[in-house]
This record gives structure tokens, sequence and C-alpha cells, in this order.
């Protein structure tokens, strides 16, 4: 089950809805472990709502999700709770809660979950703390923070369980130069430093092209490519040439579909 390379999470014929819209149609994808792995596809395909669905907070109408030889769908609370410790989440606001010092809001997971004594939280929150370069913040408030120390924070309180996966929702929105090369060499050393599995959503495509080994491009429900950076950069496919330079016409039309332009024009329609 350890063995770098194999997939971590596997997704089979995943179905899901809101209301009358169908968000996925038979969806499959693995999730390789030890790798970084990032979801492409343009706005309202989805992206989000498939990493809540890998951590449990939705469920399927039908198909499978499996995470660590564990499937999602049919976990009891107590065992879901149980896996979820083992995924960290990096939220696209961060998250960090308003009232606490960064320090608090890094220790809160320990304090709520494990009877841990108050040396060891101390000792492991800034053990964290320091591998995002934030030890010397850790009495400020979220409220002092840049937002890209925020971001910092919110993946230090991420790793404090040591987990097998974290999760980033959108990592590098609002980020000045700066902070998107700290949070992108972050990503990278940390999922190489402690043997994880990343698994990323993001609108960044140059950033996320230099950084992931496997990408995933969803869009319809289902997934329209799959494979390395330099796999996709070679594709035939024209929707994914027209994704990947950002054509505004293409597979994908400028124009939503219409009635002809002169009839309508005309008052003939």
């Amino acid at each position: 089950m350890s063995e770098e390379g194999e997939a971590l999470v596997k997704i089979r014929d995943l179905h899901f809805s809101r209301g009358s819209n169908a968000i996925f149609r038979g969806l499959s994808v693995d999730i390789p472990r030890g790798k970084v792995t990032t979801i492409l596809g343009p706005s309202g395909t989805g992206k989000t709502t498939l990493l809540k669905m890998i951590g449990g907070q939705l469920k399927a109408a039908s198909g499978s999700i499996v995470v660590d030889g564990l499937n999602v769908g049919e976990l009891s609370r107590n065992k879901l709770y149980d896996l979820r410790k083992r995924m960290g989440m990096l939220f696209q606001s961060g998250a960090l809660l308003t009232d606490l010092s960064v320090f608090e809001n890094v220790a809160y997971p320990l304090r709520e979950h494990t009877d841990l004594p108050e040396s060891l939280i101390s000792h492991l929150v800034l053990m964290r703390l320091h591998a995002v370069g934030l030890r010397g913040a850790k009495d400020f408030s979220p409220a002092e923070l840049s937002g890209g120390m925020a971001r910092r924070a919110a993946l230090a309180r991420a790793l404090v369980f040591d987990p097998m996966m974290i999760m980033y929702d959108e990592p590098f929105t609002g980020q000045d130069p700066i902070s998107m090369g700290v949070l992108l060499e972050l990503i990278q050393t940390v999922n190489t430093a402690l043997g994880l599995t990343s698994l990323m959503v993001s609108h960044d495509l140059e950033e996320a092209m230099s950084i992931s080994d496997y990408l995933v491009v969803i869009s319809e429900g289902i997934v329209v490519e799959a494979g390395s950076p330099e796999q996709l950069k070679s594709s035939t496919s024209e929707w994914i040439q027209q994704f990947l330079q950002g054509k505004p016409d293409g597979p994908v039309p400028f124009q939503a579909p219409a009635p002809d332009y002169e009839a309508q024009l005309l008052g003939k329609l």
C-alpha cells in the first residue's frame, strides 16, 4: 500500500448533481501516491467539489471514491473522521480562526483531537511553523498576516497531524510574485521531505504546470485528459490546446448557443 507511484485515491464512474445540474457524469481518475497532482479545468466544472467529495463532505449519487483502500462513501462517521485526520486541507481563504494567534491556530487540531501534553504540542507546533518560515510570527493574529503568510500558517496547521495527503484549493489566488514563489517552493519541499501526496486545484496554469508531476483536466463532468505536463503540452486534442494556450475560441466557443444572428436582429424569430 505504501509503494510510491501507485494510486492513493481511486475514483470510479463518479456521478454527482446539484439539483438538475450534473457536475460529474461518470468521472474516473487515479491520483498517484507521493506525487503532486493538479486538477485543472474551466470555472464551474466541479474541481473544488471533487476535493470535498474525496474528504467525505459530499456524497456521490453513484460511483466510488477509494482513499488508501477505504471507500469514503461507505465509512461510518468515526472512521471518516479518522481518515480526515490523515488528509490535510488548505482552504482557498486559509480559514484561520480570527480570535486565535498563529500558534493557537496550528495547535487547535492537536488540542481538539489528542490528549498530548502541552510541552509536546508546543514542540510540534514550533516545528511546523519553522518549516513554513513563520516561527517568528507565532504570536501574530491572523489580521496581522499578509495573504501569503496566512496561507503558510494554514499550511502549517494542515501539516500538524503529519498527514498522508494534503489537498490545496486554489493556493496561489491573490498572491504577489514573492508569496507565489514561496508557496511553490513550500509545496514541492513539503511533498518531497515528508513523503506526502499533494492534490491541488488551481487556475494558475503556469505555476501548476511548473510543480506538478501529474495533471488532470476535467470538463463537462468527465476527465478530458490526464498525464504529465509534457504529455499535455504535446497533446493533439484541440480542446486541451485551447485550454493550455488560453485561446478565446475553439472547441469551447466564444459565443454562447443562440439562434441565427441576422434573423434575430430582423425580428424574424
